[in-house]
């Protein structure tokens, strides 16, 4: 085994000081989209580290192994935040306010731990008997019905609806907000995702406004408890932080959850013999949702890195400037870490299955990681119980995925 090899597992043959032309991959777009798998294990096995071009985006860098995934996205050379990009503009780096996501430390520190400091394990226990309410409501509404898009009925309004109370955002205005955080992750158009975004915005701008003209010691919701860190704590969270921080919660707290539980429903509807055995045995509950999570993860790729200096992953040089995205879902298919990783299989250990990366890694590993399983487990559990006859409905078809970096289904037609 060579020095390039060794400490990946993969064929990555030695690169020179320039770096290579891109591979064109724009004629790859609707493969990408609907059929990436194949695709990223091509590319994997020529290498963990490939210089493309990809529509949208440009000449960039994939990163698709585990091993240089997970490095990668600990490694503080790889920033977030867009000014260290060779093609940024400086046409207005925040859509929506700044936010943890495109922070680096030390601003991200302090973000993340006045959130984190709100967004408590034990504010997220506390929420499983109104989770569980709400999954019950939803399944018995569809449940005399017979048949149902399981997208609309069910995986959306759940999640919609748990981190709209978390944060405080009135029932009447939940509608809205789940059209516009759709058409930001999945926009039909540049024009609308910016109109979706301004509106988004506009709306939250006034929701912190009442929660602050009407201060309430005692309100247990998250943007309440935001607005008063922001307030008495010695300015330590800005107006434009809350906003981009509310922004980025209600977002990524919606559409990433809704999901990972309709692909996981498919998931199992399309395996007949997995979902035999997490009917027969409950237990397999959490290895179901870990193994969705490593197979069909919501989010195809961590958002955009940018190289703040020269950077060598399985020894191919990135140059500073450029733009690196990091593959979880090739990363989570990457047999050197996880045998037959084209099988979905539940009976994996829960344990080594949870070395997937679809939360992150380092110090952007997903905060509502335990809020996501602990939806998508009551979720799975509740449709078990309530609707035990589920099945795929006959004009199901083949499965029709929103576009995006997120990957999520538009529909689910299923009977009982």
């Amino acid at each position: 085994m060579s020095a390039e090899t060794a400490d990946t597992g993969h064929p990555n043959p030695p690169r020179s000081a320039s770096a290579p032309p891109p591979v064109d991959l724009t004629g790859e777009a609707r493969t990408l989209l609907t059929a990436p798998y194949p695709l990223y294990a091509r590319l994997l096995g020529e290498g963990p580290v490939q210089h493309v071009r990809l529509t949208g985006v440009g000449p960039c860098w994939m990163v698709l192994g585990h091993r240089e995934v997970r490095a990668a996205l600990a490694d503080d050379r790889l920033r977030n935040d867009i000014r260290h990009s060779a093609n940024w503009d400086d046409d207005g780096t925040y859509a929506v306010g700044p936010n943890m996501l495109q922070a680096d430390p030390p601003a991200h520190t302090r973000l993340r731990r006045l959130v984190a400091r709100e967004f408590t394990a034990h504010r997220v226990q506390a929420l499983r008997p109104r989770v569980e309410r709400i999954a019950g409501e939803l399944a018995d509404a569809v449940a005399r019905e017979g048949r149902a898009d399981l997208v609309e009925d069910f995986a959306f309004p759940l999640p919609i609806t748990v981190i709209c109370e978390l944060l405080g955002v009135p029932a009447a205005d939940r509608t809205a907000f789940g059209a516009w955080s759709t058409e930001i992750v999945a926009p039909s158009s540049p024009e609308a995702a910016t109109a979706a975004s301004r509106s988004m915005g506009a709306y939250l701008l006034d929701l912190i406004g009442r929660k602050r003209r009407t201060p309430s010691p005692d309100a247990g919701d998250l943007l309440h408890a935001l607005v008063r860190t922001a307030d008495e704590d010695g300015g330590a969270l800005t107006a434009d932080e809350l906003l981009g921080m509310a922004f980025l919660l209600l977002v990524a707290g919606y559409e990433t959850t809704a999901n990972l539980i309709s692909s996981a429903v498919r998931l199992l509807l399309t395996h007949p013999g997995q979902l035999a055995a997490l009917r027969a045995d409950r237990t397999l509950l959490e290895g179901a949702v870990e193994e969705a999570l490593r197979y069909e993860p919501p989010a195809q790729a961590a958002t955009f890195r940018y190289t703040a200096e020269p950077v060598t992953l399985a020894g191919v040089r990135i140059p500073p400037g450029e733009t690196v995205l990091l593959y979880l879902a090739a990363a989570n298919r990457d047999p050197a870490r996880f045998p037959h990783p084209e099988r979905f299989d539940i009976t994996r250990d829960p344990a080594a299955t949870r070395a997937h990366l679809s939360f992150g890694h380092g110090i952007h590993h997903c905060l509502g990681a335990p809020l996501a399983r602990l939806e998508a487990s009551i979720a799975l559990r509740t449709l078990l119980e309530r609707l035990p006859g589920l099945t795929l409905a006959e004009d199901a078809g083949k499965p029709d995925w929103r576009p995006g970096l997120l990957r999520g289904l538009r529909s689910l037609h299923v009977r009982w």
